[in-house]
């Protein structure tokens, strides 16, 4: 009888996540082909993913926590809604950024759950991360019994999809191992390859990110390259495009708790206002969120290119005004390239 396998998951659901497995800690059994990706220059200008110490860590968690003896990965849904109409002028937002940012309400509900099972358990010395440690989070999931990495890298679940966070808690104790689920595979589907509208996704599981819509509008910090510019379309903050068109996502069968904020923030954006906010009105606006991370610059860098993508004449007041006078030059050059593609715009003198 699973009876460890049966307590984590009453006590998962009991603080509101989605989906457990666990494992026995070791070595990361991809960290040599997690170093292949990064000798191929795949993470772009992501340096903190290739510094020594990280990547020491990574290749074995007790290096975070020598006293592990297990790897917990938790699973917590946010939203498969359809999308909302785009309003003139507006731009999209990736569904894991609609509501409160991730990394606090799972890193609660993650905390929680090692209360609770200190409760059943006895003490217990745990560590929990969001994105925040130097786990392969990805590799450990599939370890765990989560689910199977497909092959657009993302983690997929029959019952949930792809759309959920993952939640890592290294804990000192041994846990009875329970059978990892026989998973189904993506088979011979490529929808996530083929409607890539970059290409970053360059071989099954294999991502450029380099290319990738999410990091150009997030983590990249320079000029977005102009050939993809245009390829940007309407995606002002990440891309859900290779979620979207895959199967299993359209088969999802468990609603997931979703996040705190019953009411999304920010499903869609509008662009002009993303022109001229300051430092303090960004903080403002979006501290508690994830577009934080896209920083006030690269917002208004993301939002001049989408305004250039909708061809709207209506923004040509506002990215005339950006490409002549917006404080930083990344802007004014992208304000500059967006009015050249509005039809029947004069170039600036």
């Amino acid at each position: 009888m699973d009876d460890t396998g049966t307590l984590l998951r009453s006590l998962a659901a009991a603080a509101n996540l989605d989906w457990v497995g666990f494992a026995p800690v070791g070595a990361a059994r991809t960290w040599e082909s997690y170093r292949a990706w990064l000798a191929q220059g795949y993470a772009g200008a992501m340096e903190y993913l290739a510094r020594p110490d990280a990547l020491a860590r990574r290749a074995d968690p007790r290096a975070l926590m020598p006293s592990a003896k297990s790897v917990i990965v938790a699973a917590a849904g946010y939203t498969r809604e359809a999308l909302p109409p785009l309003l003139p002028l507006h731009g999209r937002v990736a569904r894991y950024a609609w509501g409160a940012d991730y990394h606090r309400w799972v890193l609660q509900r993650l905390e929680q759950f090692t209360r609770l099972l200190a409760e059943a358990l006895g003490h217990l010395e745990a560590r929990c991360y969001v994105d925040t440690g130097p786990i392969l989070e990805r590799e450990w999931a599939v370890t765990a019994g989560v689910g199977w990495q497909g092959k657009n890298t993302c983690l997929l679940n029959p019952q949930l999809g792809s759309f959920f966070f993952l939640g890592v808690i290294l804990a000192d104790r041994e846990l009875q191992p329970a059978p990892v689920p026989d998973f189904p595979t993506c088979g011979s589907c490529t929808r996530c390859l083929d409607a890539c509208p970059t290409g970053a996704l360059i071989a099954p599981g294999v991502l450029d990110a380099r290319r990738c819509l999410s990091y150009l509008t997030i983590e990249h910090r320079g000029a977005i390259p102009e050939p993809f510019r245009s390829l940007m379309g309407e995606h002002v903050f990440g891309c859900d495009i290779c979620q979207e068109v895959c199967p299993w996502n359209q088969r999802a069968q468990v609603a997931p708790k979703g996040i705190p904020d019953l009411s999304p923030f920010h499903t869609t954006l509008v662009l002009p206002e993303l022109l001229s906010l300051n430092a303090e009105e960004f903080r403002a606006r979006f501290r508690p969120t994830a577009l934080w991370r896209a920083t006030p610059e690269g917002l208004a860098r993301n939002a001049a290119v989408v305004l250039g993508n909708l061809r709207d004449p209506a923004a040509s007041p506002v990215l005339e005004w950006a490409a002549r006078e917006h404080s930083s030059a990344l802007v004014r050059e992208h304000a500059a390239w967006a009015l050249s593609a509005i039809p029947n715009m004069k170039p600036l003198a």
